[in-house]
């Protein structure tokens, strides 16, 4: 009897293992289907080309079994409601740059690109295993989302001006389409800015609605036509660096995936920064080429504009510390580890 009972409790037991590992299983293969629009477009070289690619390698790593349609700018929502579209669950996801939400919390901003800040290396050290990526999933999650880095691009251009830049004061009262960060510091210098999507800036360029511009990089800038309107390129970006872009999900959607789902997605997109960064690295050389041809002039800012620039970053970046508890918290942990990074950035690298 007990030789039986102990046979028919390890049969049941056998079974329940088999059960709950065929419900994993099947778990792990339940289609979901994620509806992700970029807020840049698929012909947009650089940005466009990887926000197709997260899509596409997300689909193959997960075997199909989470699949992501990429959607053009504006095709489901408008451009700049893409955030609360997707906190609101009315979008499944978005894919941008967390530098685009700063009129949520200017904190986003530091999880993007910071004027004289890090290049590619430094910023993704301080983002995996500094404290930077815990930091920006505790501020996303206060709206219900959930963001994974997706793209990391290299330093991009200064800007598009129609006339040579030669003082400081040159800037004053211009109208110029700025990113970020670098935004306030222009301010601060007389720059009357404003951010425009990638589609809205050659219209505005061309009226005369802004009278200089800068976007990203030179493939990125050639692709959009900038030097059609103004001659004038300036380097280096001094206010970005690098830049970080992420996928954010409603969080609601994305707990809907198995643990197996999300490790999937989340190396997906560790690919998709790889990508990112080794096409911004390589693009931009038969870019400045054809730029050149094309009558662009390549100016550099010398010591004078870029200590000006530097120095007023510096009061912006007091001025946020006092007024958001965010990016306080964000920026100081930014600083401490630089500070400390420092000691093998000087060392270890041939400037």
């Amino acid at each position: 009897m007990t030789r039986r009972m102990l046979a028919y409790g390890t049969a049941l037991a056998a079974l329940a293992f088999v059960t709950l590992g065929s419900t994993a299983e099947a778990q792990d293969r339940r289609p979901i289907r994620v509806q992700m629009q970029s807020n840049f477009a698929s012909t947009l070289k650089v940005l466009g080309d990887n926000a197709v690619y997260t899509s596409q390698i997300i689909t193959k790593n997960t075997g199909g079994t989470v699949d992501v349609r990429f959607f053009e700018p504006g095709a489901l929502v408008p451009a700049g409601q893409a955030f609360d579209s997707v906190a609101s669950g009315a979008l499944d996801a978005a894919w941008a740059t967390p530098g685009f939400w700063t009129g949520k919390d200017i904190a986003f901003a530091v999880f993007s690109s910071v004027p004289f800040g890090p290049d590619g290396g430094e910023y993704l050290a301080w983002m995996k295993y500094g404290g930077g990526e815990k930091l920006m999933q505790a501020l996303y999650a206060k709206y219900g989302i959930h963001s994974i880095l997706c793209n990391l691009i290299a330093p991009e251009a200064s800007g598009w001006f129609r006339k040579e830049i030669v003082n400081v004061e040159d800037l004053k009262g211009l109208k110029m389409r700025f990113f970020g960060l670098g935004a306030n510091v222009m301010e601060k210098l007389g720059v009357s800015t404003q951010l425009l999507q990638a589609g809205e800036i050659f219209q505005a360029l061309q009226l005369g609605t802004i009278d200089a511009t800068e976007f990203s990089m030179p493939a990125m800038d050639l692709s959009l036509g900038f030097h059609q309107v103004a001659k004038f390129y300036y380097f280096p970006g001094w206010h970005q660096q690098s830049t970080f872009g992420d996928m954010i999900w409603n969080k609601a959607k994305w707990d809907t995936l198995s643990e197996v789902q999300k490790f999937q997605v989340t190396t997906a997109c560790d690919a998709a920064v790889l990508n990112g960064f080794a096409l911004s690295e390589y693009a931009q050389m038969g870019a400045l080429k054809e730029l050149q041809a094309k009558g662009v002039q390549l100016k550099m800012w010398d010591k004078k504009f870029m200590d000006t620039y530097h120095k007023a970053w510096e009061e912006v970046a007091n001025e946020q510390t006092a007024k958001s508890p965010e990016f306080k918290k964000a920026w100081d942990s930014l600083k401490q580890f630089r500070s400390e990074y420092a000691v093998w950035r000087e060392r270890g690298y041939v400037r």
